[in-house]
């Protein structure tokens, strides 16, 4: 089966997820956002209902923030006609940070993301995924900040293997840095 989960990456507010829903859009009628957070604080949940009002009708919104594979595994089990046709995890970043202030170590964390990368196929419905880049920023300055930092790499260089397409975003712009930029995001 042709593996058509495509992984947007890129810094806070560079517009990965807004060009993901874009894409996840013109894919189907039907669509499951896949949300990983959990507001903590009155600002993340003003980001969440920014999120919620950039996506249109048609949108299915589930919300996992420590078992997103679970998720991926059910509908690879259920597959029906009524199901969605197309499926955005939004974000990668805030379910490895749930998981890791949840106390798991970084191992388990990255087991998780691996069983989710298995499913990515099996699902058998184009897939996006969201996460930010750490890679470009400073080393911070905590441990938990350079756990996560870690942890938040190797797990986007996983799916990054794992996707058959791979954007880069900044500036709102996106440049494909594995397989082809979709002709909907040109």
């Amino acid at each position: 089966m042709k593996n058509s989960a495509l992984l947007f990456v890129g810094g806070v507010r560079s517009g990965k997820s807004g060009l993901a829903v874009r894409w996840a859009e013109r894919q189907a009628q039907r669509r499951l956002f896949l949300a990983t957070c959990k507001p903590q604080d009155a600002e993340m949940a003003e980001r969440v209902a920014a999120h919620r009002a950039e996506r249109g009708v048609g949108w299915q919104c589930v919300e996992e923030t420590m078992n997103p594979q679970g998720v991926l595994r059910a509908l690879a089990a259920a597959r029906s006609d009524d199901g969605p046709g197309v499926l955005l995890l939004d974000c990668v970043s805030m379910w490895v940070a749930n998981m890791l202030t949840a106390g798991l170590t970084r191992d388990v964390a990255l087991d998780k993301v691996a069983a989710l990368a298995a499913y990515l196929v099996a699902v058998g419905i184009p897939i996006a995924l969201v996460s930010s880049e750490t890679g470009l920023g400073l080393v911070a300055p905590t441990s938990l900040g350079r756990q996560f930092q870690n942890a938040l790499g190797r797990a986007n260089q996983m799916l990054a293997g794992a996707c058959g397409t791979v954007i880069f975003v900044s500036c709102g712009l996106p440049v494909a840095l594995k397989g082809a930029l979709p002709e909907e995001l040109c």
